[in-house]
Formats: C-alpha cells, sequence, structure tokens
C-alpha cells in the first residue's frame, strides 16, 4: 500500500486544527492527537490525526505476538488504543465490572488519511485521496460553537462510600497486601445527547494538555485531555513520566507559586511517585540493556491548567529485539494508574470499584512507520457511547497509609473540575 504525500502552509494553526477536529469527526474511525503547543524537551508533533481505515488490528488470542506482528507488516503510519482490562491477557485476572462505554479492549487502524502538523506545515499523507480536496473540504468547515443542554452527572458510589473504601485499603496496606494503590470512581448520566467534538473542543480550550486525543470508534467517543506520558520511543531510547501528585493551581501568582512548593515538599505525594518511579523502571528493566535503565528527572512539579502535577521522567536504552507487544507487556497498565504490586493491586482495583475501567486509565496513541511510538495515559476524559447516549467519566489517586480519605475525594472533585464544569454548562 503506497502512500502519497503533499504539503500545504498553514497561517493560524489553532483554527485549522479545529477545523480538522470537525472533519475528523464526521468519519466513523478516527484519532485526533493535540500537543497544545507544550514543549517539555520531549515533544513531537504538534498534532497527529489518522482517519479512514485501511487495515485494522483488534483483540486475538495470542495478543502480544499479533500486536507485533501487525506492527511489523504495516511498515505505516498507525493509531489506536489498549484498554486498561488487557491486563487479563497479562495476569491471571478478570473484569466484570460494569461497563456501558464498551471500547474494544484493544484496537489499532492504518489510516486512509494521515494529518502531520509541525510549526506551520501540514503534511497530508493519503493512500487514494486527493490531498488538495481534502484540504479543501477541512478548510471549507463550519467551527461555529454549538447550544450545549446541561448534563446531569451523577456518582457511581457515595462519598461515604468512597471514604469508607479508601480506610479498608489502608487496611489492607497496613497488613502488607500492598504498598500503594490507584483507587478510581466513575461519574456518569444516562439518556444524554451531546456534540462529542464540541465538547472536546470546551475541554480542551480550558484544560490544553500535552496529551490531548479525540478518539473516535464508531459510535465510541474519548475525549481526552491528558497531561500524562505513558511510553515514547525513538530508535533505541525509551522513556516514560509517570505523574503521581496533585495540587489545584493559586488565584494569584503568589498563591500559585505556594501550592507549587507544597507539593514539592509534600512527603506523602514524593513517596507516591518515587514507589511508582520505581516501578517504572522495573518494568523497563526487563526491556533494556542492563544497566541504561535511570531516572532523568525525579519529582519535578509542572504546572497545567486547573493544576499542578508532580511528575518523574525514567529512561533507558531498548534491547535490539524488543519488539512493539512485548514492551507493551512488560509496562502496561501503567503503574501511575495501578500501584505496587502491581498484580495484587489490581485484584483490589476489580473488587473494591464498582465500574470496568475500560479505556480509562489505558492508553492511546500512534506509531510511526519506523516503529517508534508515542502513548498517552487516559486520564482527564469524558467517554461517550452516542447509540446508548452514556456519558462517562472517572477520577481517582492514589491510597498510602498516610492518605487522608477525606483529602483524596476531594483531589477527585480537583482532577474532574474541567469536566464538571463543562458538562454542566458553567464554561464555554
Amino acid at each position: 500500500m503506497e502512500r502519497k504525500y503533499d504539503t500545504f502552509s498553514i497561517e493560524d494553526i489553532n483554527l485549522f486544527k479545529l477545523k480538522l477536529l470537525n472533519w475528523c469527526a464526521r468519519h466513523d474511525v478516527s484519532a485526533f492527537l493535540d500537543n497544545n503547543f507544550y514543549d517539555s524537551g520531549y515533544s513531537g508533533y504538534e498534532c497527529l490525526a489518522g482517519v479512514g481505515c485501511a487495515k485494522k488490528f483488534q483483540i486475538e488470542e495470542n495478543l502480544f505476538s499479533a500486536l507485533s506482528l501487525f506492527v511489523d507488516d504495516a511498515k505505516d503510519w498507525i493509531f489506536g488504543h489498549l484498554n486498561y482490562d488487557i491486563k487479563n491477557h497479562i495476569e491471571d485476572l478478570s473484569s466484570n465490572n460494569v461497563d456501558n462505554i464498551n471500547f474494544p479492549d484493544a484496537f489499532f487502524f492504518v489510516p486512509e488519511i494521515i494529518f502531520i502538523i509541525k510549526h506551520h506545515e501540514l503534511t497530508i499523507g493519503s493512500v487514494n485521496a486527493n490531498a488538495d480536496v481534502v484540504f479543501a473540504e477541512i478548510n471549507q468547515q463550519n467551527i461555529a460553537k454549538e447550544e450545549l443542554h446541561p448534563v446531569r452527572v451523577i456518582p457511581r458510589i457515595s462519598k461515604e462510600d468512597y471514604i469508607h473504601n479508601v480506610a479498608q485499603l489502608q487496611q489492607l496496606i497496613l497488613r502488607g497486601e500492598c504498598y500503594e494503590i490507584n483507587y478510581c470512581q466513575e461519574f456518569y448520566g444516562e439518556n444524554i445527547d451531546i456534540s462529542p467534538a464540541d465538547i472536546y473542543r470546551r475541554l480542551t480550550n480550558i484544560s490544553p494538555n500535552p496529551f490531548c486525543s479525540f478518539y473516535k470508534i464508531n459510535d465510541k467517543y474519548l475525549l481526552c485531555a491528558s497531561p500524562e506520558r505513558y511510553l515514547k520511543k525513538e530508535g533505541r531510547s525509551i522513556i516514560s513520566q509517570p505523574i503521581k501528585g496533585t495540587s489545584k493551581r493559586g488565584e494569584t501568582k503568589e498563591k500559585d507559586q505556594q501550592l507549587k512548593q507544597a507539593l514539592y515538599e509534600s512527603k506523602k505525594d514524593r513517596k507516591e511517585n518515587i514507589i511508582v518511579v520505581d516501578l517504572v523502571r522495573n518494568d523497563l528493566s526487563r526491556l533494556c540493556e542492563e544497566g541504561t535503565v535511570h531516572v532523568e528527572e525525579l519529582c519535578k512539579v509542572y504546572g497545567f491548567p486547573g493544576v499542578h502535577q508532580m511528575i518523574s521522567t525514567v529512561k533507558g536504552r531498548l534491547r535490539a529485539d524488543a519488539k512493539f507487544g512485548e514492551i507493551i507487556k512488560a509496562t502496561f497498565p501503567m503503574g501511575s494508574m495501578t500501584g505496587a504490586p502491581k498484580k495484587r493491586v489490581m485484584q483490589l482495583i476489580e473488587k473494591y470499584e464498582q465500574t470496568k475501567r475500560g479505556i480509562y486509565s489505558g492508553t492511546v496513541g500512534y506509531i510511526t512507520p519506523h516503529k517508534d511510538f508515542d502513548f498517552n495515559v487516559v486520564i482527564r476524559s469524558i467517554m461517550y457511547n452516542a447509540t446508548s447516549k452514556y456519558v462517562s467519566y472517572q477520577v481517582g489517586g492514589a491510597i498510602t497509609f498516610e492518605s487522608d480519605p477525606e483529602s483524596e475525594y476531594k483531589e477527585c472533585l480537583v482532577k474532574a473540575a474541567a469536566i464538571t464544569q463543562i458538562l454542566s454548562g458553567e464554561v464555554d
């Protein structure tokens, strides 16, 4: 399958991205990945999008070897996702909680058309489409705001039950069953009609994070404003950047700096972060050349719209024979969304959470024709099933023995604030 590339100049990148988003949303299968001009030193493309399905990969019996084979055979751009629940293909685990979104556990596709935005240049790579016609169609898109009817969401569990469960988990930690566990809860609405592209635009307007994605498979939508990277591969170099530790932003510059410094000095948050860093180092050491896995940055606090986050960067040099499926199997699910030890906390997550995580705390990303890749952690996200008219978001945090259950609940609300404001119609 030969892909033809054409290049176009873009004057207003923000305006063009909005038009491209609307155009992508018209198709049955699409992925729109936006960096939002964030420069971390590891940023790649400003925006990537893939539309249409020339080839696809769905869940198979020998998942990871089959996934490696798909990537090796494609020799092309690939977009896709993995649900949290592919853990069941890694360990002897199950996922039996309610799931009203129903993303497939794994889905990857070679797009019919790919869009690459870097600086003020757009590259369109197409299999059999006319790039000039496509470019003209996108520029003709209407991006007028749509009327949003406030969406009422309710928690899957009560605040009292959440706090009770956190206390129960802390007793298990005291008994030595685990050290840290990421515990999540769901908020949802039923019989809801929304315009997914418009909701995504509103979400990323107030949370323009570096791993945002509008992702669609037929009637299922992910509207993601994630600040977190799961894994990036460039040549033989691989990095993971787990986030653990969150605080709200201050209303003044002085208050904002105080909150940032308080997060940096928080023993609880640093402990949570370091536990996950140790997990990531252990995962990567199974894939990398001996002695190459190291912590490049530990517990650095970065500011994002709405929150400060504590981020660490773990880096290594991959073995020459490490395949894509093997890399995923060794590192998934990401430590920041599970805890330690990983298998035991995944058993406890299944027991104490009421909703199947699905694509939440899974990953969405891309693979290049040279088998480099970049994948996010699906957090700060709205999931929507247009057929059942069910809208959902999940949110959680790391629980340790030092955690205060009331504070953990409040942290959940801070993390979900942007989503709550948008769905309730408080912001445009």
